[in-house]
């Protein structure tokens, strides 16, 4: 299997980027729904599932950036044969799931009031912390904290984290397996074998 993407197919990095920030999203929300849903405010066990969300995030944050580096420098395989107005749903489809995996793990972190414990290795200072902050927000802007927090920790939280993060994946899950199943054409198999399973 070649590192970089050819015509048909993606490449092992492409494919290892890519189903590693789908399992980091997964890892996400099984911490926070565990924090939330079977532990109690102020316990060690929600410090640690707390950490863990926020390790995570850090690392989707990462694993996003060298995506769109490798994206940028590795071109894409063809799209598989459709009308104009599907191509141009797929790269909207893209897009916006490019841009909530940059605005997700970034208003996570500016809306935490916390320090990170990088998967209990090191720590990273929160948002509020920073020398950014205080030369934005708070001298820029002239907000404290609390009121910089609430609509970043909303649009974390109440947009993407309950709607809009659900709803892409969902389509975007359900657009491959569409097209691997009623279509039955390639898509799926580029990010997965590569090798279709009549040949």
């Amino acid at each position: 299997m070649s590192l970089k993407n050819s015509r048909d197919n993606y490449g092992s990095i492409a494919k290892w980027l890519h189903w590693s920030t789908a399992l980091l999203f997964l890892c996400a929300y099984c911490s926070v729904y565990y924090r939330h849903w079977f532990t109690e405010k102020g316990t060690p066990e929600n410090w640690t599932a707390l950490q863990l969300h926020l390790s995570v995030g850090i690392s989707i944050a990462v694993i996003i950036s060298l995506r769109i580096l490798w994206r940028l420098s590795n071109p894409q395989p063809k799209l598989e044969p459709a009308s104009p107005l599907a191509t141009f749903a797929a790269h909207a489809g893209h897009f916006a799931l490019y841009a909530i995996m940059i605005i997700a793990p970034l208003t996570g972190y500016l809306g935490t009031g916390v320090n990170t414990e990088f998967f209990f290795l090191f720590e990273i200072p929160k948002f509020e912390q920073t020398a950014l902050f205080h030369s934005w927000v708070t001298q820029g802007l002239g907000l404290s904290f609390e009121q910089f927090e609430k609509p970043i920790d909303f649009i974390h939280k109440e947009i993407l984290g309950k709607w809009l993060i659900w709803m892409l994946i969902l389509g975007h899950a359900g657009a491959a397996l569409y097209h691997h199943y009623i279509k039955k054409d390639r898509t799926l198999i580029k990010m997965t074998t590569g090798k279709d399973p009549s040949k």
